[in-house]
């Protein structure tokens, strides 16, 4: 029987024996990664402070939590980036979700967000925890992800998905 072992903020931590092997498992949030793309099609990204990390900052896409309680995904996607970039999508659209099980759980929800108009909403993580957001083309990302200039994660496989389905449409 799974058993939790710890439980924060943000990470939950089980323990379970099968065939008397003890199996750990960590539960994190489901979550929102959104690409907001320019009328140049160049994506927005952000850099923030990130005090616990090492570098303390980085370069990221738009994130959140996927809080259900506040609405869907998409609605979700839209708030994050009104507090994060101050920036509304006419179209949100989603082109992958990616479910990761086994060691690590939870479920991260990709959008391309385009249509953008100014739409701010309060950071409730704080407006001086961004740092700046950049607009960079698809190629100079790609390059920045090759060259670790921006940390691999979750959001590095949806760039990635992201890239393969912006290139099957040309």
């Amino acid at each position: 029987m799974e058993q939790t072992v710890y439980q924060g903020q943000i990470v939950r931590v089980t323990e379970e024996k099968i065939d008397n092997i003890n199996w750990e498992r960590v539960y994190l949030p489901h979550g929102v990664i959104i690409f907001p793309m320019n009328e140049k099609g160049e994506i927005l990204m952000v850099e923030e402070k990130r005090p616990h990390e090492n570098p303390p900052h980085r370069i990221k896409p738009v994130s959140g939590i996927l809080e259900t309680e506040k609405g869907t995904a998409e609605e979700n996607a839209q708030r994050e980036m009104q507090e994060e970039i101050g920036f509304r999508a006419e179209k949100m659209e989603p082109f992958w979700s990616m479910k990761a099980s086994g060691t690590v759980n939870n479920t991260q929800h990709f959008f391309l967000a385009t249509g953008l108009t100014p739409s701010k909403l309060p950071n409730p993580d704080g407006e001086e925890t961004i740092i700046s957001v950049k607009a960079y083309g698809l190629e100079k990302l790609k390059q920045m992800y090759m060259n670790d200039e921006i940390k691999w994660s979750h959001s590095t496989l949806g760039f990635f998905r992201l890239y393969q389905h912006l290139n099957k449409k040309h």
